[in-house]
């Protein structure tokens, strides 16, 4: 039996400029805005060409035994491309701040590519929600 990770929750305070950052200006798919019950509406947007999507949440309980996150409280999001530099580029030509590319060299953190794996940069949401982005070598499919 497969376990594929489908949806992850990203908490935020105004969903419609949530909506607005992560369409335009991350670029990501919008796949359903709905209000699903009165007063619960979901969000729900995909990067490129990925299999996982982020919802965001209003009004919604939280699922039994769940804790709520806050808004700009999760961290460590990692999509990865296989264009570190071109995704930087687009990111930034679309508005978003978005960190020099680093990777882990001797001493840490690094300005600039490094090998297979070894390239990352940064990014948040207007709640402050962090992203990462990894080169990867090829996509997905091909690995």
């Amino acid at each position: 039996m497969n376990w594929t990770l489908e949806v992850i929750p990203v908490p935020v305070t105004d969903m419609d400029r949530a909506k607005a950052f992560y369409t335009e200006k991350a670029g990501f798919k919008l796949d359903l805005d709905d209000e699903v019950a009165p007063g619960m509406r979901i969000i729900q947007v995909t990067p490129p060409g990925s299999r996982c999507s982020i919802a965001m949440l209003q009004g919604m309980p939280p699922f039994p035994g769940e804790k709520v996150m806050a808004p700009g409280s999760l961290h460590g999001l990692q999509v990865c491309v296989t264009d570190i530099e071109a995704a930087r580029e687009e990111l930034v030509g679309r508005g978003v701040e978005v960190s020099p590319i680093r990777h882990v060299g001797a001493t840490g953190w690094e300005e600039g590519k490094g090998a297979t794996w070894n390239s990352f940069m940064s990014f948040a949401d207007p709640d402050g929600n962090g992203w990462v982005v990894q080169e990867a070598p090829s996509e997905l499919s091909a690995r």
